[in-house]
């Protein structure tokens, strides 16, 4: 028998989304030496960081699927690890709001199907009690479910949180390196990459929406990704007043429709679409797919008619033929698959990558807890709800860069953009260091600091 090679990593994690940077972080408990590769510039920069930012419970997943187990576990390790990590969550609960006679007649079905899930806290919602809590909802609304656990969460801070954890255990961090090729033999995997080769003995596969074509790369063909593009809108902060809790919509076979929600952040989003698109890179908006949703999110909440809009944008989501999430491990060619995760993943993304190690053990790779583990990292808050460093007087005191004020639409400090540059996982470009601080995310988008942003990363780089 050949031995492996030498200087090959044990295990080589494709794809630094929330998936890939879940499963990094869980690896590195355990004493192996791994690479986490990522075609972008950043970790999170996908699907990741373009979706609802909600914190599910899994009370609507299609029972006894495996996406439904892996939810649910994962989001309950999600919630404490973010309470360590303060990666910002508010638990806002939700209500499933039905318009139509139709919708109405689903909500049982809705209610036994969560039930199933062991998601027991749903409960119906009379009129008189939907329009005291949310007296700003349209007119017409005939009836709704409460899904009081639902939550909105940071969806930039937790895969940011994950890599900075893996890489503060020794998982080695390789970005701007697109897998373009796969050779297998001598006990390793070689990766071609657009940064040279990668040697692993075992590969890992949580490309996203690239998912296929790694897996195509390791002679596998029992999926096509076909990209789900989702429109969304943000509001400005003073749309906030407008609603309590996360509106959901009565949801389709096809997606689980528009809603309105809250965000970490103080802003009011609304969306998203469900559009198919060929071109895996397709991120633009379009005006067909905004004027829906402003159509959409005037009949849920009229008041939203005369708020301004901060931003648009739009992601995709890693959609397959196949309703259920796509994971397995095949120990003679030493590869894991972990693909078709779509909407659930930043939710679910602990339970999956808890699922994915224990699948990997039972395969033949040697698992062996790394003595003294630490606790999650400690990362700077980004949300409205709790205390940021221009509010922290003994911060500011002890260092007077947390008082200057760079971006005044989001109230970030020259002292928040300095620790972000010198962070152990810090941003390549003006869009990773606005997903670590909140820089140029607000009301101007960039327009009043945009200079001394772009200037204070050049010289922090």
């Amino acid at each position: 028998m050949t031995p492996p090679v030498a200087d090959a990593a044990d295990v080589v994690i494709v794809g630094a989304g929330v998936v890939g940077t879940a499963i990094a972080r869980t690896l590195a408990g355990y004493q192996l030496g791994c690479v986490l590769v990522e075609a972008a510039s950043d970790v999170g920069t996908g699907t990741s960081k373009a979706n609802t930012a909600i914190l599910h419970t899994g009370f609507d997943a299609k029972p006894d699927s495996l996406e439904s187990r892996l939810l649910s576990r994962g989001s309950g390790l999600l919630r404490e690890y973010a309470a360590a990590a303060g990666i910002p969550v508010e638990r806002t609960g939700a209500l499933l709001v039905a318009w139509t006679p139709e919708q109405v007649a689903a909500l049982p079905a809705i209610e036994a199907n969560a039930r199933r899930n062991g998601y027991t806290a749903v409960r119906p919602v009379g009129i008189g009690e939907l329009y005291g809590r949310e007296p700003r909802l349209g007119p017409g609304a005939l009836a709704a479910l409460e899904i009081p656990d639902e939550s909105i969460i940071c969806p930039w801070t937790t895969p940011l949180a994950f890599a900075t954890e893996a890489a503060g255990a020794g998982v080695r961090l390789r970005l701007s390196a697109a897998v373009t090729g796969v050779a297998s033999g001598d006990g390793c995997h070689r990766l071609s990459t657009t940064r040279g080769e990668i040697r692993g003995r075992w590969v890992v596969n949580a490309a996203g929406v690239g998912s296929d074509t790694i897996d195509r790369m390791f002679g596998g063909d029992g999926f096509t990704i076909r990209p789900r593009r989702g429109e969304l809108i943000v509001f400005d902060k003073l749309a906030r007043p407008l609603l309590r809790s996360i509106l959901l919509p009565v949801p389709t076979a096809r997606s689980k429709g528009v809603l309105v929600a809250p965000t970490v952040y103080g802003n009011v989003l609304l969306g998203p679409t469900a559009e198919d698109v060929g071109d895996r890179s397709e991120v633009a908006t379009t005006a067909a797919g905004l004027g829906s949703l402003l159509a959409a999110g005037h009949a849920i909440l009229p008041g939203l008619a005369a708020e301004e809009v901060t931003a648009t944008y739009a992601g995709l989501r890693a959609a397959t033929e196949h309703s259920d999430y796509i994971i397995s491990v095949d120990a003679r060619r030493r590869y894991a698959c972990v693909a078709g995760i779509r909407s659930t993943g930043l939710s679910a993304s602990l339970g999956i990558a808890e699922h994915v190690v224990a699948l990997l053990g039972e395969a033949g790779l040697v698992l062996r807890p790394r003595p003294g583990g630490a606790p999650p990292p400690l990362m700077p808050y980004i949300g409205e709800a709790g205390r940021r460093p221009y509010q922290d007087a003994e911060a500011i005191a002890a260092d007077p860069a947390y008082g200057e004020i760079v971006c005044f639409c989001e109230r970030v400090s020259r002292g928040e953009i300095r620790d972000a540059l010198a962070s152990p996982v810090p941003p390549a470009d003006l869009g990773g260091l606005r997903r670590r601080t909140r820089a140029m995310n607000g009301r101007c988008q960039g327009f009043y600091c945009g200079a001394i942003v772009s200037r204070l990363l050049a010289e922090g780089r």
